[in-house]
């Protein structure tokens, strides 16, 4: 096996679990009878109407093509029913920059609640196809970001920036999800319907490069979520405040890193002096160190200060009472994610030093503006955190790869003229 760039790993690393393995451990993985109930808190009549089309669809032609995953890490190109022209509010986009998630790994080998198959790809940036009559926004030809979650923008969440809560739509509906999240299709495809174009598409900035937005869909978003809302005010008391980002720190299921790495951007691009990334992998320490973040081992942990900010990238139970207990009185934790049912925490310790923890998912369309803004400026430099870049039209082997690999960041490309 060699490596790449930072000492990334080249080959494969990670592998893949059978089918009859995927569907007793979505059946029976502790997340997921909680997202399934989260799933059909409102709107499941909605819901079983997409499903319903869904199943009825497949007759339907024309047909386009799309990436499917399946249960052992295979990645296919499928022939898949197109979308039809949009509704008055909807428009039709064609991908043009697709980048991984860092779900993406643990679901394409099977190792997340969310059944295969599945269209795979949540995190674009798309060239607008089609759009309804009143749709005012957008017109055929421009570049947009396409945020992963499905969202009207007029609802009462959604007026508040509560976009991940959209009321218009069921619970938790999202591109590259399948049946979870509500049979939208997948981003790596040659089209994808965006059912509220005005409230989701956001225009990509000319000073941006689309293959550098691709993941502000999702994970960049992600990253600036948990850092924004708290350092401007910390910094304001402190301007050395420490900032702590835990990533990988024992062995979990294979997730990559990139949201973490952006968070600590995201805290580099608004002030922050002193940001510590710590993971236990030397390749992400090495990526880290170049990317001027003060880099370490999850043993070096005890001797950091106290920080007034904790992003939690662990996703793991030990990690999340890690990260609080390195927070600094009166500070904050902000974690990543869960994909646990519960997870005891150090309650007693965040009374006595009045911590603040915050855990949910993101709000992404209303993140978004603000995220271009700071690459549009050139403040944040995504591209720092790309390990892999590739063609579009060879994603299923280039995805292929980064499943079973340890790449940090893939991003595949349509190959166009360079110009807009």
């Amino acid at each position: 096996m060699g490596t790449g760039a930072f000492g990334y790993p080249e080959g494969p690393v990670h592998k893949p679990v059978g089918r009859i393995r995927h569907l007793v451990g979505a059946a029976t993985t502790p997340a997921g009878p909680s997202l399934g109930r989260v799933a059909l808190e409102r709107n499941a009549g909605q819901r079983r109407a997409r499903l319903t089309a869904a199943v009825t669809a497949r007759r339907r032609t024309p047909t386009m093509r799309a990436l499917v995953a399946s249960t052992g890490g295979r990645l296919r190109w499928r022939d898949v029913p197109a979308p039809p022209s949009p509704g008055p509010d909807a428009a039709l986009v064609h991908p043009i920059a697709v980048a991984s998630c860092d779900l993406d790994r643990a679901m394409g080998l099977g190792r997340t609640p969310f059944v295969l198959p599945l269209q795979f790809g949540h995190e674009c940036v798309a060239e607008v196809v089609e759009i309804g009559e009143n749709v005012t926004s957008v017109r055929p030809g421009d570049q947009v970001v396409v945020p992963f979650q499905i969202s009207c923008g007029r609802c009462a969440p959604c007026s508040r920036g509560l976009t991940g809560n959209c009321a218009a739509v069921p619970p938790i509906s999202m591109y590259g999800f399948g049946v979870t999240g509500g049979h939208w299709g997948g981003v790596l495809a040659d089209l994808v319907s965006v059912p509220f174009a005005d409230g989701m598409l956001v225009p990509l900035p000319a000073e941006v490069d689309p293959a550098a937005a691709a993941s502000v869909a999702d994970n960049v978003a992600d990253g600036y979520r948990l850092v924004a809302p708290h350092l401007p005010a910390i910094l304001a008391a402190d301007p050395d405040a420490p900032v702590l980002v835990l990533a990988e720190l024992g062995r979990r299921m294979p997730l990559s890193a990139s949201a973490p790495l952006y968070a600590a951007l995201v805290a580099r691009a608004l002030g922050a002096r002193q940001v510590h990334f710590v993971d236990r992998r030397p390749h992400l320490r090495r990526h880290a160190d170049a990317l001027g973040l003060h880099a370490h081992r999850p043993e070096d942990v005890p001797s950091l200060p106290l920080a007034p900010l904790v992003v939690d990238g662990t996703v793991t139970a030990p990690g999340l009472a890690t990260a609080i207990s390195r927070t600094a009185p009166d500070g904050t934790c902000a974690a990543i994610a869960s994909m646990r049912r519960t997870t005891k925490i150090p309650t007693a310790l965040m009374y006595g030093r009045n911590i603040s923890f915050h855990l949910g998912r993101s709000h992404a369309r209303a993140q978004i503006p603000a995220v271009l803004e700071l690459m549009a400026t050139g403040a944040l430099d995504t591209t720092a955190v790309t390990t892999h870049l590739g063609s579009l039209d060879a994603a299923d082997r280039v995805f292929g790869e980064h499943l079973r690999g340890d790449a940090t960041k893939t991003i595949v490309v349509e190959q166009r003229s360079p110009a807009r």
